[in-house]
């Protein structure tokens, strides 16, 4: 009956949650950020876009957009909540039962801000690169994983077109290395805004120069910085003329900074469009059948494990997977694909 319990009331939960962040618009609301993440990103393909003969409105653009919120949201009202909750519980349960109580190995709250949420990103990063890499290399994930490469024309809202089951394989690999280094909700809500404007722009019609990237990066580290170190720093009172001139000072100096230093070499960094388009690539080398460039958000794994691949400019692939042409088409038809017979690509 508790599990039963559990399962019921994380469904209240989750429902009063859900509709408190659509009437509550507010900075800690994840809603409100897909919104503008998402406009921001459809605005520059709309001012700025790479592939120029590319309609605005591409081909399932619609179908992706409604995927951002189903996979953002309406899965987990409908069951990923209410069962993750019951599952941690349990698994909990379980450790208590052989006297582990806390899973807790490192205490980064105790750190600087910065620290445990650098921390916390690089390792959630580098669990979902290998388990990216997992998508393409089991034959029963990858049948799931079509989902996301039946995209056949390039736009932010793909990158969050991705079967349900994924939701599943991504979070329940991750929870115990995050449970692990104890992350917190405020620690997380930070890291997956990041991640998610990082990934609409690896799935966007656009294309930067590496110092624009270091100095949106440079600009991101002097927010934070200046949040939380301009009082301490410069010895002046919130809200007061001198601490937003500290606070602009301290963003500005970062952001030139980081936009020089790191430019150049932003592209071994992070991903990036140019980057991510290759591994939506139809077709690859033999030798690189099961697939490329995995970085969600950092490349440099790929580079680190010799899985990175740009062999020129690829603006004009064409994008998916041999067989593309007969894979389902509606919302329904993806989501059900994967649970009959699976072969390899």
């Amino acid at each position: 009956m508790k599990y039963l319990d559990i399962f019921i009331q994380s469904y209240k939960n989750y429902a009063n949650y859900l509709w408190h962040e659509i009437t509550h618009p507010g900075w800690h609301n994840y809603f409100y950020w897909l919104i503008g993440v998402s406009l921001f990103f459809f605005l520059l393909e709309v001012v700025r876009p790479w592939r120029k003969d590319q309609p605005r409105f591409r081909k399932d653009f619609w179908l992706d957009f409604f995927y951002m919120f189903f996979n953002f949201f309406l899965f987990s009202l409908i069951i990923y909540n209410a069962a993750s909750d019951v599952v941690v519980n349990l698994f909990h349960d379980l450790l208590g039962m052989v006297g582990i109580t806390n899973l807790v190995a490192l205490e980064v709250q105790s750190w600087p801000v910065w620290a445990h949420l650098l921390l916390g990103f690089v390792v959630r990063d580098f669990v979902q690169w290998w388990v990216h890499r997992l998508l393409h290399r089991s034959p029963v994930l990858w049948e799931f994983h079509k989902v996301h490469h039946s995209v056949e024309q390039m736009g932010f809202a793909a990158h969050l077109r991705y079967h349900w089951m994924e939701n599943v394989v991504y979070r329940s690999i991750e929870y115990l290395p995050l449970a692990l280094i104890g992350i917190g909700l405020n620690d997380f809500f930070i890291i997956h805004i990041f991640t998610l404007a990082v990934g609409h722009f690896n799935h966007s019609n656009i294309t930067v120069s590496g110092r624009v990237k270091g100095a949106v990066l440079g600009a991101l580290i002097g927010l934070a910085l200046a949040a939380y170190n301009t009082q301490s720093w410069w010895g002046v009172q919130p809200g007061t003329l001198a601490y937003w001139a500290a606070f602009s000072a301290i963003v500005l100096i970062s952001t030139v900074l980081t936009a020089l230093i790191l430019g150049p070499y932003m592209k071994y960094i992070f991903n990036s469009p140019e980057m991510h388009i290759w591994h939506h690539a139809y077709e690859l080398p033999p030798e690189r059948r099961y697939g490329v460039n995995f970085g969600l958000t950092l490349a440099l794994w790929d580079y680190l494990f010799g899985t990175d691949y740009i062999p020129y400019e690829g603006r004009d692939i064409r994008l998916g997977f041999p067989g593309v042409e007969q894979f389902p088409h509606t919302f329904i038809g993806q989501n059900l694909h994967g649970f009959g017979k699976k072969d390899r690509h």
